[in-house]
């Protein structure tokens, strides 16, 4: 990794105490990373397996840079699966080409072959992350970003004394593409995970994890930020810390109002950074993360544990575990999501659009088609109004910059087709899905306000969303279908939380404003891996602007091929 640079004119003696107080500022540095994708054995739950890591770690590598620096990662693929790497939650404007996602901005990187993404952290600082993106190979794929504020800016909240990255994520006995692949041949969903991990541990509730225990020393009196990080494939989970509370300050790089609680939720994809102040009687204290699922659908319910360790207090002496919310407590859910709020002050600002230029409303649904090869003649599917996305071969950003035909369609629809009462009794059929490669074209610096719908198609059910290349602004939220009459009445456009994956929440709606200023092709999808797969999946098409400085930069010479 390269050293951060700073550059102060160097001086003659005659003119030092003429020209001493002219230093220019810090330069941005320019970090460099390697990353080799490779297969390393790793012991889990008294199971020893080979699995899909980089630099033969799980979890992977930390990146670390100030807002204002340039990153460049090396990926070096020595797997036997066409990789890209995703950095969730950067920018990237202008330049798709380093976003990541298979077949939407790049041909992923194949056997044997190297690629590097090079791209500006400009307007961004927290914790974010990276992780593969295509397949399930983010099952061990993934790692954490943390950009430092500029040098000499200090954090809006106190100052901690330290602080720690903790990624959640699930583990699988099985291969984990073995395990996709199996459930895709029988039409139904795939086992789900053996275990949750705390930084890839599980902890001491489970079987063999003497070795396999997170722990952090702590001090008493003492303040830390944990920059927590939910990596995996298919849960929204709860964590919390034996008798101590957390303090909000930071979800997916974006400042917060400040508030506590005893317990937080986290779906697959997000970030939230919290303090906590080790003021309790010295000992050991379980921090434990658990599944979040408030519908009729089944879960790994198993809790991964780490340890919040005093200092010089012995190992003999057992953690306490802390009161999780129940598993379907929904009224938490929707209370502590209601308590982001943007910090919108006049360093960190919350732009929200005010007008709204194009009105969009998708329809998430799941569904059956029919498969005679499969256990039960039919086949789990999903979709966005009624169309189910299908993966193109040529990647939709080279299709677009390079006009290649035939690759997908710019008619992605506003609206469903077919209006029903989207929350109401289930129904067991579909509405006409569609198959296609269909995205939603926008005009560049257009304002967008797009609201997510969930549906009782088979069930009702929590999906946390994400957009690739921006922010967006939670401006609502509610349960029950979505009325554009009376519902806008009640949005948030002071300080609505900004982010970057959001929450649908079960049998409800979610309401989201961004400016499209920032043109290429964006995936926008659900992040639970077993969604994704079945289509719930589509993508924004945001035109160039007016200007070269509006337009998408041109693609890297080593962009891998198809």
């Amino acid at each position: 990794m390269a050293k951060q640079t700073s550059f102060c004119p160097v001086l003659g003696f005659l003119v030092i105490g003429f020209l001493c107080f002219i230093c220019l500022p810090a330069e941005a540095a320019l970090k460099k990373y390697q990353f080799d994708v490779q297969v390393a054995n790793v012991s889990r739950l008294c199971h020893a397996k080979p699995i899909v890591t980089v630099n033969g770690r799980f979890p992977g590598p930390t990146i670390y840079a100030r807002e204002g620096d340039r990153v460049q990662i090396n990926v070096t693929n020595f797997a036997q699966y066409n990789l890209s790497i995703h950095w969730h939650g950067l920018k990237q404007y202008r330049n798709g080409w380093a976003d990541g996602p298979a077949y939407i901005t790049q041909c992923p990187i194949q056997t044997g072959n190297s690629y590097v993404y090079d791209f500006n952290i400009t307007g961004q600082r927290g914790t974010l992350w990276w992780h593969a993106h295509i397949l399930w190979l983010r099952a061990t794929v993934y790692g954490p970003i943390v950009i430092l504020p500029q040098q000499g800016t200090p954090f809006p909240f106190p100052q901690p004394d330290r602080e720690e990255v903790l990624v959640l994520g699930e583990w699988w006995n099985a291969d984990v593409e073995e395990v996709e692949k199996q459930g895709n041949a029988l039409g139904i969903p795939p086992n789900m995970s053996d275990a949750h991990t705390i930084n890839g541990k599980p902890g001491p509730l489970f079987p063999c994890s003497e070795k396999h225990t997170f722990a952090m020393e702590v001090e008493k009196g003492k303040t830390y930020l944990l920059r927590i990080i939910n990596a995996a494939l298919n849960d929204e989970l709860f964590f919390a810390l034996a008798n101590h509370t957390f303090t909000v300050v930071e979800i997916d790089a974006v400042y917060t109002k400040p508030f506590t609680t005893e317990a937080i939720l986290i779906a697959p994809g997000q970030t939230t950074n919290v303090l906590v102040r080790a003021n309790q009687i010295p000992g050991r204290y379980f921090m434990a993360a658990r599944a979040f699922m408030d519908a009729p659908i089944s879960v790994d319910n198993k809790t991964a544990t780490a340890i919040f360790q005093y200092k010089g207090i012995p190992q003999t002496v057992l953690p306490k575990l802390p009161t999780l919310p129940e598993q379907n407590d929904t009224n938490f859910a929707l209370t502590y999501n209601s308590k982001l709020k943007s910090l919108n002050t006049p360093k960190y600002p919350a732009n929200v659009p005010l007008n709204v230029d194009r009105h969009l409303l998708f329809t998430i649904g799941l569904g059956i088609n029919p498969c005679p090869t499969c256990l039960n003649g039919t086949r789990l599917t999903a979709s966005l109004n009624n169309i189910t996305f299908s993966m193109p071969q040529t990647a939709l950003l080279q299709a677009h910059y390079f006009n290649i035909k035939g690759v997908y369609t710019p008619d992605f629809p506003d609206k469903p087709p077919t209006p029903f009462n989207f929350t109401g009794a289930p129904l067991t059929a579909n509405l006409k899905t569609n198959l296609g490669t269909r995205l939603n074209k926008i005009a560049f610096n257009s304002t967008v306000e797009l609201v997510i719908q969930d549906t009782n198609l088979l069930s009702v059910e929590s999906h946390p969303f994400h957009l690739h290349g921006y922010n967006f602004f939670v401006v609502g939220t509610g349960v029950g279908n979505f009325d554009p009459k009376k519902d806008p009445a009640k949005y948030n456009l002071i300080d609505p939380i900004e982010r970057n994956t959001v929450g649908v929440p079960t049998g409800g709606w979610t309401a989201i404003r961004f400016r499209a200023d920032n043109p290429g092709v964006w995936f926008f999808h659900c992040h639970l891996e077993l969604h994704t797969g079945w289509g719930l999946k589509t993508a924004f098409l945001v035109e160039d602007g007016p200007g070269s400085d509006h337009n998408i930069l041109p693609p890297p010479k080593d962009l891998p091929r198809c």
